[in-house]
């Protein structure tokens, strides 16, 4: 999956990583899947960490030497050789921690990058219809928070699990060949410690679960809110605003208490159990070693009563660390969500298209939406010639975005079918078609970065004349014209500090720099006062000759030019002409030129 190569990651295919990997239902296995490049350095930090924490288990043998010695007076020789021996173990401790942290951080961080640009590529092929019915800030949580859920686990579980199983069977071998009699009271306890680990996972999962639910709405309520900021301050709803957050931050509060309280008790009662264990079985050793019934030096009683105190210390721990572990697990689930996802756009392996003219064609087009008792298209057909203007109006849900959506290869017909030059959309490589596609939306999106980021985004080998050459196309000069910075101007975030024709010019000339054969024209002057929809205006008629056009509009002046003008209502195309003929028709465009004009 992942490999060094000149202090970087090499990925290969991050999607087929995480898809062949990760399965909701069983997470665990998920996670030992997505680690397996790292068996053979993991395995090493398994042998580093015994080492390295090999005093744990290895001084209370020596402390209980030289409590004999002392016992027995002496000879003071052997104390300190013992006491050797002790410095000798702990001075393994420091090169092979950083053997342990090396290859576990290796493991750790690489993981994380593996999902979280998985993630991403999975994100870039799921449909419109999945982005379009979950939130992003949903989407944002899966990508950092549950990620950042998985490198706490393995950071905080592994170390403890290894530690714990290391001290349990140098402990247990070590009492084997010194007190036989007390491996029967680890192997009564161990197991206990295991069944109230196992009941306390399972107790806790649920729980677990419902709070990152909680979380994952709070994100995106708060995202909600963020968008409507302007709305909810300019309509003074600064307090109902703040409790729709509240309500959903209270959720959360809930739900996390009763995650922290269910944790509490279980790590309350299971050190107390522990506690009452460790000093029977101290009472015990001490008994049998005054009444001489075994028989157990004084050192021997130190010795079992301190890996009783280290084993119960290791049990605690695990069991401590369930709840993270639980997270992680629940991350993994999560995460799944959207690697075993099936509204997938696949067309890899299809034809490849190296050019395009731009014509095409819709022959008997249906779509129609699961759940939707009426079809969203209802047998279209268009033919369009290479380099014509067609826009498409009509009322709000009438259909016009479904039918660019269809055209983009976006929507998938029912049945019909699409045609780009010819070639059925079916059998295409969507990808290498819209590499000849430009798109401006309504509502502009743009980097925080400079002008030159924003125009040359996605476009390799792009030159500060192309960019200039686009900004001219664009109507868009006077961005850079007045500003010492250039081309360097930051546009802020979101283009924060343009004007709204800024922002939408800037978004043409990102979309012209492309020297599409396509361009989409989706409510591109909705939003703009009169004198920016102009200069937006003339820019669009400059940067669609020569290709063929799309424009998708409620304002009736922005598509007076078009070549042909598609009407479209309830899903099919009522009339076709151009502005003249269809006001002359006296259909439905003309009802609507009137409502919109007054005349």
């Amino acid at each position: 999956m992942t490999a060094p190569h000149t202090g970087r990651i090499t990925l290969v295919d991050p999607e087929s990583s995480l898809t062949a990997s990760v399965r909701r239902a069983r997470p665990l296995r998920s996670l030992l899947r997505l680690l397996r490049p790292h068996r053979f350095g993991l395995s090493l930090a398994v042998l580093a960490f015994v080492i390295k924490d090999s005093a744990v288990w290895v001084l209370p043998p020596v402390t209980a030497a030289i409590i004999d010695i002392v016992v027995a007076g002496g000879p003071v020789e052997n104390i300190g050789g013992w006491a050797l021996v002790a410095v000798a173990v702990l001075a393994l401790n420091y090169p092979f921690n950083m053997v342990v942290v090396r290859l576990t951080s290796s493991a750790n961080r690489t993981l994380a990058y593996t999902v979280r640009t998985g993630l991403a590529a999975r994100l870039q092929r799921l449909s419109l219809g999945f982005h379009n019915r979950q939130s992003a800030s949903i989407v944002q949580t899966k990508i950092v928070r549950d990620v950042e859920n998985l490198e706490l686990m393995l950071a905080q579980v592994f170390p403890t699990v290894v530690s714990a199983l290391s001290t349990l069977v140098g402990a247990v071998l070590i009492t084997a060949l010194t007190v036989p009699l007390f491996v029967g009271v680890f192997a009564i306890a161990i197991p206990i410690a295991a069944s109230l680990i196992v009941y306390i996972r399972r107790r806790a999962a649920t729980r677990n679960e419902d709070f990152r639910r909680e979380v994952e709405q709070l994100s995106a309520r708060v995202s909600e809110m963020a968008a409507l900021m302007p709305i909810t301050r300019g309509h003074g709803l600064e307090d109902v605003a703040t409790a729709r957050v509240a309500e959903r931050a209270d959720s959360v509060r809930r739900a996390g208490r009763d995650l922290d309280v269910l944790n509490g008790r279980f790590g309350a009662l299971s050190w107390i159990s522990y506690q009452i264990l460790g000093l029977l079985c101290l009472v015990g050793s001490a008994a049998l070693a005054v009444s001489g019934i075994v028989p157990i030096t004084p050192g021997q009683v130190v010795l079992l009563s301190t890996y009783f105190g280290v084993l119960t210390n290791a049990i605690v721990m695990i069991m401590n660390a369930t709840p993270i572990f639980t997270r992680g697990m629940d991350a993994m689930r999560s995460i799944a969500d959207v690697a075993e996802e099936l509204d997938v756009e696949d067309s890899r392996g299809k034809t490849e298209i190296t050019q395009l003219r731009g014509d095409v064609q819709l022959e008997d087009v249906i779509v129609r939406y699961p759940g939707d008792d009426q079809a969203a298209l209802d047998g279209v057909d268009l033919d369009i010639p290479a380099g014509r203007t067609v826009a498409f109006v009509g009322p709000s849900g009438s259909g016009k975005s479904t039918i660019l959506n269809t055209i983009l290869g976006f929507v998938r017909p029912t049945s019909g079918t699409v045609r780009i030059d010819g070639r059925d959309l079916t059998t295409v490589d969507l990808r290498s078609m819209r590499r000849f596609v430009s798109i401006v939306p309504q509502e502009t999106v743009l980097l925080a970065g400079s002008v030159r980021e924003n125009v040359a985004y996605g476009k390799a080998d792009v030159t500060d004349v192309d960019v200039f050459a686009a900004l001219a196309e664009a109507n868009a000069l006077d961005i850079v014209s007045g500003s010492d910075d250039g081309l360097d101007t930051i546009v802020g975030e979101r283009g924060s500090r343009l004007s709204g024709g800024q922002r939408q010019r800037l978004a043409i000339a990102r979309a012209l720099i492309r020297d599409p054969r396509i361009l989409v024209l989706d409510e591109a002057t909705s939003a703009l006062d009169a004198e920016s929809e102009a200069r937006v205006t003339e820019a669009l008629d400059r940067a669609r000759r020569g290709r063929t056009t799309f424009i998708v509009a409620h304002r009736l002046s922005t598509v007076r030019g078009a070549d042909l003008i598609v009407v479209v209502e309830h899903g099919r195309i009522v009339e076709t002409g151009t502005h003249a003929e269809l006001i002359a028709a006296g259909g439905l465009y003309s009802r609507l030129a009137l409502v919109q004009t007054g005349t």
